[in-house]
């Protein structure tokens, strides 16, 4: 068969931190061009969907229409809303994990919120963590965003909001419910986004961990490019195979089985 729809990831796969993968602009210029469905699945809680398509645009050289963007900060919404604990939470996290949190009615609470939502904050402190932790020991629903232990980023593998939330783990002995990849959480809402059958849609990255995972464990067709954090070296011992591994994005052709 040859997939109807693609689900993407950004970091690693459309670009590296602040470098071009013109390999993967190319890629996204392909879909348009043949009118192929596909939707920006992204981990990064930082920015808001408006901030990534500017940033792509400017950046990136990748001019996409606003609703193929869809983030974990935005399936942490919509889980949270389905929850219905409360309206509180204390948020770790940046300008896009705050901004739609605070958007979707949620007051920060300090003392004894509903939930604590854990993202990438790139200005994290120790009070943060204390408050987070005293906060999940008093039963606050613990969220994690995504389960990204590094980035890959122009400087090489960065920590990622993962390794926060495995700090405040141990910190608490709670284990976090986590919504991005390789989660069902963020994967079964952006398929809906997609508008795409499970068994059409295929899930492109360069994370095995997260971006691949996510596919497995879905039943979602997987691409693995090694441009970002799984390196060509790792493939061979990777437990499950993807169904399709590529140096670059260019060596993709849209028939392919």
């Amino acid at each position: 068969m040859t997939y109807k729809g693609y689900l993407i990831d950004l970091d690693g796969t459309i670009y590296k931190g602040k470098e071009r993968i013109p390999a993967g602009e190319r890629f996204i210029q392909r879909l348009q061009e043949r009118h192929i469905p596909y939707v920006l699945v992204t981990n990064n809680t930082t920015r808001t969907p408006e901030a990534v398509q500017e940033m792509l645009a400017k950046q990136f050289n990748v001019q996409t229409p606003l609703e193929t963007i869809y983030t974990a900060t935005m399936a942490t919404v919509d889980y949270m809303n389905d929850m219905k604990r409360g309206k509180t939470a204390y948020v770790i996290g940046e300008t896009g994990l705050k901004t739609a949190i605070a958007e979707a009615g949620y007051v920060e609470d300090t003392e004894n919120p509903a939930y604590v939502v854990v993202g990438l904050d790139t200005q994290l402190t120790y009070e943060m963590l204390a408050v987070a932790t005293l906060a999940i020991q008093k039963g606050a629903l613990f969220i994690g965003t995504n389960p990204d232990l590094n980035i890959p980023t122009e400087r090489g593998l960065m920590p990622g909001a993962g390794s926060i939330s495995k700090f405040l783990e141990i910190a608490t002995r709670v284990k976090p419910i986590f919504i991005g990849k390789p989660n069902a959480i963020i994967m079964n809402k952006a398929l809906d986004v997609l508008n795409v059958k499970r068994d059409q849609a295929i899930m492109v990255g360069d994370n095995y961990l997260t971006d691949i995972m996510a596919g497995i464990k879905n039943d979602i067709a997987t691409l693995l490019v090694t441009t970002g954090f799984t390196k060509p070296e790792e493939v061979p011992t990777l437990p499950i195979q993807p169904d399709h591994v590529l140096s670059s994005l260019d060596e993709w052709t849209f028939d392919e089985k």
